[in-house]
């Protein structure tokens, strides 16, 4: 007879099995009457797949959370947190599912910190799904209660976003506690970010000086609902919507609102552990309100960094959410001395006493001094000067692109300085500080009275034309005014409206003219009823729908800026996609530059500028982050005076939305222009223009195409122009050749004629611009900077008879 007893190695791994698992408390639930302990470091609930773990969580010494995170980012990403405002101790802390059926956390005392309302129901065990939710069930599976209800700062793939939740950031980095900055639906039905502080509420996303239409946005929406797909798309009632540049399924991903009050879109790298941002809500931080405190002022150095103005001081270095305290006692005496000092390129958002149009600098200066509660006025001359006075300073922000100067109000006591850093590194550059006192000859000379009458006569003569003008008007409407000149007034006024097909087949004479071909489509010479020259381009592979069609186009066409194409319309009927834009007169770079009409040094420098500004514009200023991702000069337009406008801006997101994968994972650029992350597969971001900004201000130096072809000398290999080109000037840079500008053969059909120092900075620039790592390129901001003070340097020092 067979022995069925089983021999004494079998019984010893039986038994070590059976000790592990009663050991082990890793499970993906918790029973009723069960606890997980904060002692035991195996104590943790994880999902199915293991994506997400659940239990006490801690990144201080003694200070823990019951939370919810990702197992596998490297730094074990925290989604959710029963207890963010109130952590409980390392010893004797406990998270249990009672018999009442409520889950209850207690800390060492066991004083309940948290606890779930699902007392007297009929709980039978929590569970972690993949999605990252927590839930506790009934015998049934029918979910009682569910983490996905209360978010903390985040919001995760299929997890609903209603109008009683909120997400709120983290009071600062590393820190778990709440902020002041937070993503809800607003009294307006319309989705916000909005800062909460201890002084002030703003909300500032998005943009507070549009109106909610111009926004893309409708308060039309009592459903109050928004979801971030599997695919990483978000759609909101309101008609927010957008998606991550890495658009797709199988990434794990996350909505959060950060500490410094941005909302970002996560992608999980699982090679890195480490997260992508494959969406951003601001693209510049500054736009933040509340970012800097009271009278903080937001700078780009070109990181976004915290200063305090002239005449005020850090109030507590180690949080900069307490702004500046000015360093003298606001008085309103009449016998007080007072002096204004100049921020240029700076502002603070809203608390405007006062806003007044077509004034003069003294006026708005006058207003200010007459109101003792007037701590600064902001002066725009924009066409016709603005003037608004300021009862407080917050939301203070300064950037090169913002066309107004703040005016300070100061004691003529206090010694104004350069503004102080806040926080982080010191900036590589301060603003400008120009002290003007009450009596300063540098801006209000009122002694030379011969110049106020001069200005009273040119005000006088163009008072008469008006007056000359609308008597006019009066009597053409009183004789009737002819439909044609009435329908060219209603599409001025609109600006922006939708064509029909058969009005601009007309127009185009049966699209007959050809400006020019793209990889988006061709493009036609036009004229409208109105007798405006236009550009009609018809798109070819576009998938969406009208509707979807006409949301896409209309956030384009609120894009405006001096140096991108103004699109004044678009057409969807059927399959027929067309879109409208102004006539350019001189049409496109390539044809200035690689032909025997070739530009002079001046306008290449200009539009090396102008190029820059929209592209900086289009990064981070725009109402939505915008890659252009065809940069060329084929897609750089010359105006009249040869002022750049760069076109086709945002078509990479109409083309082929819908199919599968996102519009920018694949490649959609021009050879020879593309970076080198579009090959890689890698998520595309902004610096694929800036590689692209890069190419093109190399090839206004040297007046040829860089994509071509070249035979290296010791053999008959070939490798592309730009390759050879980056590598000899690195070498020359390295070897501190002092003339290797000189060697390196700019445009000779210039015959010499061109600015040393400008040309040294484009190559400079467009070396790092070009480097293959993107993350050592620079931003188009930071390059804008630097071009203009190089072209600023040579003004100072330039002949005067230039």
């Amino acid at each position: 007879m067979r022995n069925q007893t089983l021999s004494s190695p079998y019984l010893i791994i039986l038994f070590l099995i059976l000790i592990s698992s009663a050991t082990s408390k890793v499970q993906n639930y918790l029973e009723r009457g069960s606890f997980l302990s904060v002692e035991d470091a195996s104590d943790l609930i994880t999902s199915p797949d293991n994506s997400f773990t659940c239990g006490f969580y801690s990144a201080e010494s003694n200070a823990y959370w019951f939370a919810i995170w990702f197992t596998n980012a490297r730094d074990r990403t925290v989604v959710w947190m029963a207890n963010r405002d109130k952590p409980v101790n390392s010893q004797g802390s406990q998270i249990s599912l009672r018999r009442n059926g409520a889950m209850v956390l207690t800390d060492i005392d066991g004083s309940i910190v948290w606890e779930t309302n699902t007392t007297s129901t009929d709980v039978a065990r929590a569970e972690l799904h993949n999605t990252g939710n927590l839930v506790l069930k009934d015998p049934h599976g029918k979910i009682l209660w569910q983490s996905f209800d209360f978010p903390t700062d985040t919001l995760l793939p299929t997890q609903s976003f209603t109008k009683s939740k909120k997400l709120i950031t983290a009071m600062k980095n590393g820190s778990f506690a709440s902020g002041y900055f937070s993503l809800l639906y607003d009294n307006d039905n319309v989705l916000r970010l909005i800062y909460d502080g201890p002084e002030i509420s703003s909300q500032y996303w998005p943009n507070p000086d549009y109106e909610m239409y111009q926004n893309g946005r409708t308060n039309y929406n009592s459903r109050r609902i928004g979801l971030l797909d599997d695919m990483g798309g978000f759609q909101s009632s309101d008609r927010l919507h957008f998606n991550a540049s890495d658009l797709g399924f199988g990434i794990k991903r996350r909505l959060t609102i950060d500490f410094d009050g941005n909302l970002r879109l996560y992608s999980l790298n699982d090679s890195t552990g480490w997260w992508d941002i494959t969406w951003q809500a601001l693209t510049q931080p500054c736009n933040v309100h509340g970012i800097c405190g009271r009278y903080g002022i937001c700078v780009y150095t070109p990181e976004p960094m915290c200063s305090c103005p002239p005449g005020y001081e850090v109030r507590n270095s180690t949080d900069w959410n307490e702004g500046c305290k000015p360093l003298f006692n606001r008085t309103c005496s009449n016998s007080e001395q007072v002096k204004f000092v100049e921020l240029p390129h700076t502002d603070y958002w809203g608390f405007d006493l006062n806003f007044t149009t077509s004034i003069s600098l003294e006026e708005c200066r006058e207003i200010c001094l007459g109101d003792c509660s007037c701590e600064a006025f902001s002066y725009r001359l924009t066409g016709y000067g603005q003037c608004y006075t300021k009862s407080a300073l917050f939301n203070g922000y300064q950037s090169i692109s913002f066309p107004g100067t703040i005016y300070l109000r100061l004691p003529t006591s206090v010694q104004a300085s350069e503004p102080t850093v806040l926080y982080g590194s010191d900036p590589k550059c301060g603003s400008s500080v120009v002290e003007i006192g009450v009596d300063s000859p540098a801006m209000f000379d009122l002694s030379k009275e011969v110049k106020w009458v001069y200005l009273y006569s040119f005000a006088s003569v163009i008072g008469a034309i008006e007056l000359l003008f609308f008597v006019s008007l009066w009597f053409l409407f009183r004789t009737g005014v002819p439909n044609i000149v009435e329908d060219g007034y209603l599409e001025l006024s609109s600006q922006f409206r939708k064509f029909s097909y058969r009005e601009l087949k007309k127009s185009t004479n049966n699209f007959k003219e050809v400006l020019g071909r793209g990889g988006f489509g061709a493009v036609y010479k036009g004229v409208l009823s109105d007798e405006r020259v236009v550009a009609v381009k018809r798109l070819g592979d576009v998938l969406q729908g009208e509707e979807e069609f006409w949301a896409e186009v209309s956030t384009i066409g609120k894009i405006n800026h001096m140096n991108l194409v103004r699109m004044w319309g678009f057409c969807a009927e059927v399959r027929h996609r067309l879109l409208v834009y102004e006539y350019i007169q001189n049409g496109s770079l390539d044809k200035h530059l690689f032909s025997t009409s070739f530009l002079g040094w001046k306008e290449r420098f200009k539009v090396a500028i102008g190029m820059a500004k929209g592209l900086a514009y289009l990064h981070h200023e725009c109402l939505e982050w915008v890659i252009h991702c065809d940069v060329k000069p084929e897609n750089i337009l010359l105006d009249g005076d040869f002022e750049p406008k760069i076109a086709d801006f945002g078509l990479a997101k109409l083309s082929q939305r819908g199919s599968q994968g996102s519009e920018v994972s694949r490649i959609r650029g021009t050879k020879g222009y593309m970076a080198p992350e579009w090959a890689l597969n890698l998520p595309i971001t902004a610096k694929v223009d800036v590689y692209s900004y890069g190419v093109v201000i190399l090839e206004i130096v040297k007046g040829i195409r860089l994509s071509n072809l070249v035979i290296l000398e010791d053999d008959e290999v070939q490798e592309a122009e730009l390759t050879r080109f980056v590598r000899m000037v690195k070498r020359k840079i390295q070897c501190e050749e002092d003339s290797w500008i000189e060697d390196i053969d700019v445009d000779p059909r210039l015959r010499g004629q061109f600015n040393r120092s400008e040309a040294v900075k484009l190559v400079e620039i467009g070396i790092s611009c070009v480097e293959e790592d993107r993350s050592k390129r620079p931003t188009m901001d930071s390059v804008l900077q630097v071009l203009l003070e190089c072209e600023d340097e040579y003004k100072m020092h330039a002949p005067d008879d230039e």
